[in-house]
């Protein structure tokens, strides 16, 4: 099989990769050259940006078929419909990796792909920080009018593992490791979803494989659900450090002006919850296999470990110092 992979091969692409190389696939890479450019010397690399307005990537598709495109840096439906209409008539099939922000709203757990999608105020908007879901919502819709069929839209939710930039799950295993007093939202059954990039990958080179078409929820853990009690308990399981957790009230932590997600990563909230309470049935009927968080949670740590570089950059969670303040002002309460 011939595949296009249209974007970096920082993270998810990485991994994707890896998934077709090892299948014994045919790979053609279109990017900036910013994530790794010296990833993968021996794969056909196209260097340009796809966005029309900024450079004539696009160009180099032209004239060229492929079995299949992997879109893994649509943000702008400008930008995807551009792309769509570069290789119009000459791709098998079209794969958008979307979100689950498109998504109207979380009010109730276990929404699935037939939920309505948000949709833009300004359909000009290309502020992708401040209208993320509905962006990618139109985004979808870009692909699948050229597409039909053709298009498959993978909505992951919270993509970790090792060669994660943003810092969002690896922030939890790295602060378990280093044990003493961990702050953490309650309730301890609070729920969460993720998936690893690389079992996102497999899934995705899979369902194009078998020809999948639509949207699917792709997101995890397969089996049982997940809470971040369970997560903290398995990261200290994995690091074999003595912790101790605190598990401090959401309206105290709001009203110390901690940020859900970034402060405390995989934590939206309490009227957030239903976020990390997808429906992953469809995936799970056309193949979707996770791997143990355990394992998600060594290969993690050991890769931040080995690269602590990648992990400091990421401005999420809380720093050891306002951790010692928030301890101090939840035991230094009035009490009720």
């Amino acid at each position: 099989m011939k595949a296009l992979v249209l974007g970096g091969t920082r993270f998810l692409g990485r991994h994707l990769v890896d998934a077709l190389r090892v299948a014994g696939h045919e790979v053609t890479l279109l990017n900036r050259g910013r994530g790794d450019p010296a990833a993968y010397p021996d794969l056909e690399q196209l260097r340009g940006d796809r966005d029309p307005r900024l450079g004539d990537g696009l160009a180099q598709l032209r004239g060229r078929d492929w079995d299949v495109v992997f879109d893994l840096c649509g943000y702008v439906p400008r930008v995807v419909r551009a792309a769509c209409d570069a290789l119009a008539g000459r791709v098998g099939r079209y794969v958008f990796v979307s979100s689950i922000s498109v998504y109207d709203g979380f009010a109730a757990a276990g929404l699935d792909e037939i939920t309505p999608l948000a949709a833009l105020t300004d359909p000009a908007t290309e502020e992708v920080m401040a209208h993320y879901g509905a962006l990618k919502a139109a985004c979808e819709r870009e692909a699948a009018a050229v597409f039909g069929a053709a298009a498959l839209i993978a909505r992951p939710g919270l993509i970790v593992g090792p060669f994660d930039p943003t810092g969002r799950f690896t922030y939890w295993p790295l602060r378990i490791a280093r044990g003493g007093d961990v702050i953490a939202p309650a309730p301890s059954t609070y729920p969460v979803q993720f998936i690893d990039a690389r079992d996102l990958a497999q899934w995705m080179l899979q369902a194009a494989l078998r020809g999948g078409q639509g949207a699917f929820n792709v997101t995890g853990p397969a089996g049982a659900a997940t809470t971040l009690g369970d997560l903290l308990h398995a990261c200290a399981e994995v690091s074999g450090v003595a912790t101790r957790v605190h598990w401090l009230d959401a309206d105290f932590l709001l009203a110390q002006g901690v940020a859900p997600w970034t402060d405390l990563p995989l934590w939206v909230g309490p009227r957030g919850a239903a976020m990390n309470e997808v429906s992953v049935a469809r995936a799970l009927a056309t193949g979707l296999v996770t791997r143990p968080m355990r394992e998600t949670i060594a290969d993690t740590l050991a890769w931040a470990r080995s690269t602590p570089v990648c992990v400091a950059g990421a401005s999420v969670g809380l720093s050891t110092e306002r951790e010692a303040q928030l301890l101090a002002a939840w035991r230094s309460r009035p009490a009720l």
